[in-house]
């Protein structure tokens, strides 16, 4: 690869979300303002080798994409509605684009971006998808990498998606009110849906996928500093920085799991920890919500310097106010294994037996997981051996799969 396509490559997943969100404001259609991004990508492909990388690249591709916007609306003859002021050939034909075809705040502008590809009217998987691609500036085939599906199955996603969007007149605005709130919980499980993907691949030979870890610690950075007074938005930074802090630790050289009690903390990344429990506290200060609470909880193991000092009983307290904000059979199985360490496997026990007839958690891996390591600390074997090779039949990643299976046999 030449270093001017190694720019290109650069430029393009720091800029994909500026590009594409300056065009849209432009053209009102997402799918129609990533294709025309697209095409000012492949131009530069096509010149920096030769012509030499621009001093300003960024601005390169938004210039250039923004006149093949321009061209489009005038080949739909629709320009002077859209840009009344771009009326005359000479202005348009001005190389160095001058104040008119300057952006809105582009804040504004990728904040829009960002609520129009995480809108609830996309399927979750398709969403995922669009933010990856128009806000992470990831290819077809890197997404489909990452998430170990075929590459015609993420470019269905990602033209369906877009389709959804173009079907809905789904304008590309910010929305104000109720739909603030719906859209930005929308957003948020977007991005943790992609960090969690990447911290447990659900699937494949590996335990973790960092390159999505960072893709949805980048996107989370962004939405703080485009929505600083939304505490929840700090929440969902301070929860995934807390947990990316482990990345080192999680891992043996032969890249077996590592349980949070096994890890090594002094392999803890401090700096993350530093701020995320900045983020943390403003999070708290604004008053926030699940996200916050989670994050809480994940503090309580970062300010441990020991598995031994871990506070469990705050933790497990936690847990119940996160239950009582938002009730899943997910957050109760967690609090279930904080109340075993905090007050022994028994009482962990006691609150995981409901769950084992709650029909979502059918089929989930972790449950049997948490109730063989709960019969194991009671001495109760020969069931926890059961509970392991019952939770390594059910998980698609290898990793945890040989880890379970190890724990079986532990047993013996």
């Amino acid at each position: 690869m030449t270093d001017a396509h190694a720019a290109v490559e650069a430029v393009w997943r720091i800029e994909a979300a500026r590009v594409i969100a300056g065009v849209a404001r432009l053209v009102g259609d997402v799918g129609l303002a990533e294709e025309l991004a697209q095409d000012a990508l492949v131009a530069a492909l096509e010149q920096w080798p030769a012509e030499g990388v621009p001093r300003n690249p960024g601005a390169w591709l938004t210039t250039t994409a923004k006149r093949r916007a321009i061209d489009t609306i005038r080949r739909q003859q629709v320009l002077r509605k859209h840009l009344p002021a771009l009326a005359t050939e000479e202005r348009f034909e001005d190389p160095e684009f001058d104040s008119v075809l300057e952006p809105e705040p582009i804040e504004d502008d990728v904040l829009r971006l960002i609520f129009t590809a995480c809108h609830p009217v996309l399927k979750p998987e398709a969403r995922v998808a669009l933010t990856l691609r128009m806000l992470g500036g990831l290819s077809t085939d890197e997404i489909a990498r990452a998430f170990l599906v075929p590459d015609a199955t993420v470019g269905q996603r990602i033209s369906r998606a877009k389709k959804s969007l173009a079907d809905a007149g789904v304008p590309f605005e910010l929305p104000t009110g109720e739909a603030r709130t719906e859209r930005l919980a929308s957003v948020l499980e977007v991005i943790y849906l992609i960090f969690n993907e990447g911290y447990s691949a659900t699937a494949g030979d590996d335990w973790m996928r960092p390159a999505l870890c960072e893709e949805a610690m980048r996107l989370a950075r962004v939405l703080t500093a485009l929505m600083p007074a939304e505490p929840e938005v700090h929440g969902l930074t301070a929860l995934l920085e807390i947990q990316a802090s482990r990345a080192a630790a999680r891992t043996a050289p032969d890249g077996e799991p590592i349980m949070l009690l096994d890890q090594d903390r002094r392999r803890w990344d401090r700096l993350l920890i530093t701020r995320a429990l900045k983020a943390l506290a403003k999070a708290e200060e604004l008053g926030g919500g699940p996200y916050t609470l989670q994050a809480a909880i994940a503090a309580g193991h970062a300010r441990a310097r020991t598995a031994a000092e871990t506070d469990w009983s705050d933790i497990a307290a936690r847990y119940a106010q996160l239950a009582s904000l938002t009730p899943s059979p997910i957050v109760e199985l967690n609090r279930a294994v904080a109340v075993s360490m905090a007050d022994g496997p028994a009482a962990g026990l006691a609150l995981l037996e409901p769950l084992l007839k709650d029909k979502t958690l059918r089929g989930y891996h972790l449950l049997p997981a948490v109730r063989a390591d709960f019969l194991l600390r009671l001495g109760r074997r020969h069931e926890a051996r059961a509970e392991f090779e019952r939770a390594a039949a059910m998980t698609r990643n290898e990793r945890e799969r040989t880890l379970l299976l190890t724990r079986a046999d532990s047993c013996d």
